[in-house]
């Protein structure tokens, strides 16, 4: 279980650090623009915005990554509390800005939060 639960905090990781690069970097590009259904002035004005968020994400992948490296007990408990983080985020995310998100963020986090509370 433990491997398990490994790919999956690996694999939540890897989806926000995606995301950061959306974010960040492709936001007025097609990528970016696609996702939301943005024309280019409202990708440019909203793209400092888009830039925060992303930056934000990339911790989340940092604090993954660490709970992924550090010995136990800190790898564990930074891996639940960097996962409850992805959860919460999610779960504002959706509630005020795109129900998408309960699926693409929320659900996945938990889901890899249950594989390492499990595999304890």
């Amino acid at each position: 279980m433990r491997i398990v639960a490994d790919v999956l905090v690996g694999l939540i990781a890897a989806l926000h650090v995606y995301i950061l690069v959306l974010e960040m970097f492709l936001w007025q590009k097609g990528p970016g623009r696609r996702l939301h259904g943005f024309d280019a002035e409202l990708a440019r004005r909203t793209a400092p915005l888009a830039a925060n968020q992303g930056l934000y994400n990339g911790f989340l992948a940092a604090g993954l990554v660490w709970g992924l490296v550090a010995a136990d007990p800190t790898g564990f408990r930074a891996q639940v509390f960097f996962l409850s983080c992805v959860v919460i985020a999610g779960v504002y995310g959706t509630v005020t800005a795109n129900r998408r998100i309960l699926f693409s963020q929320a659900l996945p986090g938990a889901v890899a939060l249950a594989a390492v509370l499990a595999a304890r």
